[in-house]
């Protein structure tokens, strides 16, 4: 899809604007455009493959996720339970099965906007705590560390009031108003 066909109309005008502030590119191919899909290319390297992470939208409604950053594509709208099926067993009675489905989003605009809030929260917020070189920081390890930075911080303004204090005291000892000690030459007298 290109950018006209985004501008089209005020939906597709404010996903294009989304999709510009998360870095998201539109890559898809004059095939996939013509079979109503289209695929875009996140700016975050999946976890474990280190390849930018691609989920495509398909005229069927499903959403899914695309590309070679995982081993398998995945679906990634919402699951709701399908109707109960009754299969008859062989001693008469019958036994209830039920499975989960996907819920199929049809209008084209609806599944850009989900992916996108999908994208936003599954993998911009939840990876919030990767570096920009693509390291990622478990978050144990950052959560010690702005302890131990705010223990420091703690420990460092401690001891900047200890020394205030310290200065403090040994200024109010040399300005006692009963005795003032002039050092002149290396001699300390003391003027009364």
């Amino acid at each position: 899809m290109n950018r006209k066909e985004y501008l089209s109309d005020t939906r597709y005008a404010k996903v294009l604007e989304q999709m510009d502030l998360l870095g998201i590119m539109d890559i898809t191919t004059t095939r996939q455009d013509k079979n109503g899909t289209i695929v875009w290319k996140l700016p975050i390297k999946d976890q474990d493959s280190g390849i930018l992470i691609e989920v495509a939208s398909f005229k069927t409604g499903y959403v899914r996720n695309q590309g070679k950053s995982t081993r398998s594509n995945f679906q990634l709208n919402k699951r709701c339970e399908n109707e109960p099926e009754y299969f008859k067993l062989p001693n008469g009675d019958y036994r209830k099965f039920t499975t989960r489905g996907c819920v199929l989003i049809p209008i084209e605009i609806d599944r850009l906007e989900y992916l996108i809030s999908y994208c936003l929260k599954n993998y911009y917020i939840k990876n919030a705590n990767r570096v920009p070189n693509g390291e990622f920081v478990p978050e144990w390890k950052y959560d010690n560390a702005c302890r131990n930075g705010h223990d420091m911080l703690h420990e460092q303004k401690q001891y900047e009031n200890q020394r205030v204090r310290d200065l403090e005291n040994k200024f109010a000892k040399k300005l006692d108003v009963n005795s003032v000690i002039v050092n002149v030459n290396g001699h300390n007298y003391k003027v009364i």
